[in-house]
C-alpha cells in the first residue's frame, strides 16, 4: 500500500514540475469557451477583448489586463473565472459551462509560469527530429522511419511484428502504388529476386507503371474536384479529360512539386506557356457552372469565384478558408479583408449562361499524336 502512495505520488509531482503547455492544454480551453467573444472575430468581440494572441490578452483596457505574466493576484481573467458574482463571472451565466477546479488551476500555474503563447502547431515551422539510438536485437533498422517506430515501441514496451512474407509484401506494396494485385509474372519476378535490393527493384518497377500516375492522381483530382459534368440542373457532360490526364503524367513523370504548384495556379501567366501549362490551368475550370435558363449570369459566376477562391486555400493551404467569407475566421488566421483581397484575383472570369464549355483550347489526344 506504501509503494503505490509513494507511486502516485511521484507521477504527481512529476505532473506537476512539467511547464503548462498552451497548445496542448491553455488554447483548448479558451478556444471552447472564451474566443466566441474574445478571439479573432472582430465584429462578435466583446469589451475590446481578445485572448487568441498574448498582445491582446496581456493589453491594459480600463486599468485592468486580463493576464498579467508572473502575476495571478491582478490577472482579471483569473478574478472572472472564479468569482461567483453573476455580473462579473466569466463565462456569463447561460453563455457556457464554467472552469472546473482543475482547469482553474490550469491557468494559474500557466500565468505564474510567464503566461508563454505558442504558435499553433500546424502554422510552426518544422523541426528535423534527431533519429534516435535504438536497441536492433528486435527488429533490423533499414531506415529512419525504423528507427521512430523501434523507439516508439521500447517505449511503450511493445514487440514488433513479424515481417511480412513475400507474397504478402508485394500484394501489399502493389496496392498500395497502382490500386492493382501484382501479376503472375511479377510475383515470380520478385521471388526469383534474392538480391540485397529485391524491395527496391519491386518498388522502382511499380513506379514506372502507368498504373501509378493513374492510382495516385485519383487523390489529387478528387482535391481538385474534378468531374466530367457540370454539376448543376441537368448536369450535361463537359470535355476536361486533357487536365486529367495532365495530373496523370505529372505523377507518373514525377514532376516537382512546386512546377505543378505553378503550372495550375498560374500556367497561363508564365512567359511562353506551353500546352501543357495551358492545360494545367483547368484546375480553375473545375468549378461548378450553369448554363440552365432563367439562372442569374452573375450569382453563379460569383460562385465560380468563391469555389476557386475556396478550394486553391484548401488545397494548397491545407486550412480551410469558407468561413473567412462571411466573417473573419474564428479559429485560422484568414481575416475577412484578406479572404476578398484573394477573391479579387480570381475574380476575372466570365461563366455566361450558355451551352459552351469557353475558354477552351484544341489539343489532341495521345492516339493522334503518334
Amino acid at each position: 500500500m506504501l509503494i503505490r502512495f509513494i507511486f502516485t505520488l511521484i507521477l504527481g509531482l512529476s505532473a506537476l514540475s512539467a511547464k503548462v503547455s498552451f497548445n496542448d492544454e491553455i488554447r483548448p480551453l479558451l478556444s471552447n469557451t472564451c474566443y466566441r467573444c474574445h478571439g479573432p472575430d472582430e465584429e462578435d468581440r466583446k469589451a475590446k477583448l481578445r485572448l487568441d494572441t498574448r498582445e491582446g490578452a496581456t493589453r491594459e483596457h480600463e486599468g485592468f489586463a486580463a493576464i498579467l505574466p508572473g502575476n495571478i493576484e491582478d490577472s482579471e481573467l483569473i478574478y472572472r473565472i472564479v468569482t461567483d458574482d453573476e455580473d462579473e463571472m466569466m463565462p456569463p451565466p447561460g453563455k457556457g459551462e464554467r472552469f472546473t477546479k482543475e482547469q482553474i488551476e490550469l491557468f494559474k500555474r500557466w500565468i505564474e509560469e510567464g503566461a508563454e503563447y505558442e504558435v499553433h502547431w500546424s502554422y510552426a515551422k518544422p523541426v528535423r527530429a534527431e533519429i534516435p539510438r535504438v536497441n536492433e536485437t528486435m527488429m533490423k533498422v533499414r531506415n529512419p522511419i525504423d528507427a521512430f517506430v523501434l523507439s516508439r515501441l521500447e517505449k511503450e514496451d511493445l514487440q514488433p511484428s513479424k515481417e511480412a512474407d513475400p507474397h504478402t509484401l508485394i500484394r501489399r506494396v502493389a496496392l498500395d502504388l497502382t490500386g492493382l494485385p501484382p501479376t503472375k509474372e511479377e510475383v515470380d519476378v520478385f521471388l526469383a529476386d534474392e538480391s540485397a535490393k529485391a524491395y527496391e527493384n519491386l518498388v522502382n518497377r511499380l513506379l514506372n507503371k502507368p498504373a501509378f500516375g493513374e492510382h495516385w492522381a485519383r487523390m489529387w483530382l478528387d482535391l481538385a474536384r474534378y468531374a466530367d459534368s457540370a454539376g448543376y440542373a441537368d448536369d450535361p457532360g463537359r470535355t476536361i479529360w486533357a487536365y486529367r490526364d495532365w495530373v496523370i503524367r505529372a505523377f507518373n513523370e514525377n514532376m516537382p512539386f512546386d512546377q505543378f504548384t505553378i503550372d495550375q495556379i498560374a500556367g497561363d501567366l508564365v512567359s511562353n506557356p506551353t500546352e501543357d501549362q495551358l492545360i494545367a490551368t483547368a484546375f480553375h475550370r473545375n468549378t461548378k457552372t450553369n448554363n440552365e435558363g432563367g439562372t442569374s449570369d452573375e450569382e453563379f459566376r460569383n460562385a465560380a469565384v468563391v469555389d476557386r477562391v475556396n478550394t486553391t486555400m484548401a488545397t494548397w493551404m491545407g486550412t480551410t478558408a469558407a468561413c473567412a467569407q462571411c466573417h473573419t475566421h474564428k479559429y485560422d488566421p484568414i481575416s475577412h479583408a484578406e479572404y476578398f483581397q484573394m477573391f479579387a484575383i480570381f475574380n476575372q472570369s466570365e461563366d455566361a449562361d450558355r451551352r459552351n464549355e469557353a475558354p477552351i483550347i484544341q489539343v489532341m489526344g495521345d492516339q493522334n499524336k503518334k
